[in-house]
């Protein structure tokens, strides 16, 4: 298993310095100069002043050519820099640490309502297949997989004020507990959700198909029992497998979540860089982002030879 998993290591230590070299290559080339940003929008003539920006870019090393700045960006990454913000001069690190709380808290109550909720719905689906409460349920989810999230929040968020007046509007971050974490977390789950209960609604379908489940009926076995005993497990390891799906559904849906809803997270992190041309911010999160997704997918090839016995076995196979 650790040979597997360093070897795991080795292929994502490439994907990601490419990944990143893009990004990078797309802020060098299209995405304006984040100093002269800064002076536009500055108030007075100061942006006008060519030679003042000059010195600055030179001293943030952006005078340089790409693949020397990239270069000396790696290089400092390497030894634990991940550099200054070029619009607040703040430390990129800081600024990731302060947000990155808020994410991982909201993306794991996620992925703990979506369990929860989608689960279930699946399994009952599935064991009323081509039945009314299956058409409604499918129906749904299908309803929630096209609502993005820059659309169904506002939309939930005007609906609140509309139905009840009284209400205070939910924005701003008071925790985990804290009643405003609701709408967001009701939203970033919307396709996760659906996500899940098509793929588990599938999976108990064929696990219904299997001679242990109908020998289980046959004996008389409740019905609630052969769900849970019987059907459960082996339908967890193909939704398993859906974990990295969903955690890049989530890690974009928390970019207009947390815009929304005025979350002090990653994602509004994100739209502010964006904005700024700012750089290192970009490139730390990104870096963030393809990690999160390499460690849900390796989450998922280790739990699978738990769920499923067979693939421990082809693995020690080969």
């Amino acid at each position: 298993m650790l040979r597997y998993i360093a070897t795991r290591f080795v292929i994502w230590v490439p994907s990601v310095l490419l990944v990143m070299m893009a990004v990078y290559a797309l802020a060098f080339y299209g995405a304006g100069d984040p100093i002269k940003l800064i002076f536009l929008r500055a108030p007075g003539d100061v942006a006008y002043n060519p030679e003042r920006i000059e010195a600055i870019r030179e001293s943030a090393g952006l005078n340089k050519p790409f693949i020397e700045q990239f270069g000396y960006y790696i290089w400092n990454l390497l030894q634990g820099d991940f550099g200054n913000s070029l619009s607040s001069g703040r430390s990129v690190w800081a600024m990731v640490k302060a947000a990155a709380p808020v994410s991982f808290k909201l993306a794991l109550c996620s992925i703990v309502l979506t369990a929860l909720v989608a689960i279930p719905l699946g399994m009952i689906a599935a064991l009323n297949q081509n039945r009314r409460l299956d058409y409604i349920i499918l129906g749904s989810a299908l309803f929630l997989w096209a609502i993005p999230a820059y659309v169904a929040g506002p939309l939930l968020m005007v609906g609140l004020i509309v139905l009840l007046p009284g209400v205070n509007v939910p924005y701003g971050w008071g925790g985990v507990f804290d009643i405003r974490i609701l709408l967001p977390l009701i939203v970033l789950s919307f396709q996760p959700i659906a996500l899940i209960i098509r793929q588990t609604r599938a999976a108990v379908i064929e696990v219904l198909s299997e001679d242990f489940v109908r020998t289980a009926r046959a004996k008389g076995v409740p019905e609630i029992v052969v769900a849970l005993k019987h059907i459960l497990r082996p339908v967890l390891t193909p939704v398993v497998t859906q974990l990295g799906l969903i955690m890049i559904t989530i890690v974009n849906g928390a970019i207009f979540v947390e815009l929304v809803f005025g979350l002090p997270g990653l994602g509004r992190l994100t739209v502010k860089a964006l904005t700024n041309s700012d750089y290192p911010v970009i490139l730390a999160i990104t870096l963030i982002g393809s990690f999160l997704v390499m460690i849900s997918n390796l989450l998922v090839d280790i739990l699978y030879p738990l769920l499923d016995p067979r693939a421990a076995d082809a693995r020690r196979s080969r």
